[in-house]
């Protein structure tokens, strides 16, 4: 790989209206020896990046003129794929169906906390860079899925597997529920699970869960 495809690999654009989180997010992303291009307003972004442009981008979902739905909408037209990692403050329900049914990699609410943001991030670059065959059997489609989580994911997985309540994992990660709302929404989306008995299904067939370990009141929906 030549030093500017490597580069353009681990290209993290970020577009967020507030300057102070512009450059915040831009010094920490850079602390960790990421590539880093920063924009103030989508249309300032749209118009910079290209159909050979690698990486992935840092996302506010709410911004004045082109907001961040709109951005992704029109990546989409041009067939650019490049994983998107939304922040905003205000992540209402409707806005993060949104942005996951058109395939958004990530939603994260501010203030995030930092490590949150970086894992997100290197993970969207692997995949990115290394996306997985569709092309195998069941079983390891199973683990292949499950081991694309990350830990803050796999940390609201089993539990999720085994029938506790968005309320009950938020309690157990001293976190809020909205935030726990939000992974298990990615969850069941990068496990392609419908509902939770299709998460606990996954979980006991990876052999990650004991069918004895389930919760009697575990939801059906």
């Amino acid at each position: 790989m030549t030093e500017r495809s490597a580069n353009e690999a681990t290209t993290v654009y970020v577009v967020d209206d507030d300057a102070g989180m512009l450059e915040s997010t831009q010094w920490l992303l850079e602390s960790v020896g990421l590539n880093v291009r920063a924009y103030s307003d989508g249309r300032q972004f749209l118009e910079a990046v290209g159909g050979e442009n690698a990486g992935c981008v840092v996302l506010d979902i709410r911004m004045p003129g082109l907001g961040g739905l709109n951005v992704q909408e029109e990546l989409q037209k041009r067939g650019l794929d490049l994983p998107i990692i939304f922040v905003s403050g205000h992540a209402d329900v409707p806005i993060v169906v949104r942005a996951f049914k058109s395939g958004a990699f990530d939603f994260i609410e501010k203030p995030f906390n930092e490590q949150l943001l970086l894992d997100s991030v290197q993970q969207a670059l692997q995949d990115h860079q290394h996306p997985s065959s569709q092309n195998f059997e069941a079983d390891e489609q199973t683990e292949s899925l499950i081991t694309t989580l990350t830990r803050r994911e796999r940390d609201v997985f089993l539990p999720l597997a085994q029938g506790y309540t968005s309320r009950e994992i938020a309690e157990q990660l001293d976190v809020s529920v909205k935030t726990i709302d939000l992974y298990r929404a990615r969850v069941m989306k990068r496990l392609g699970a419908e509902r939770v008995p299709d998460v606990t299904g996954l979980a006991v067939a990876a052999g990650l869960l004991n069918p004895l370990d389930l919760r009697r009141e575990q939801e059906t929906a």
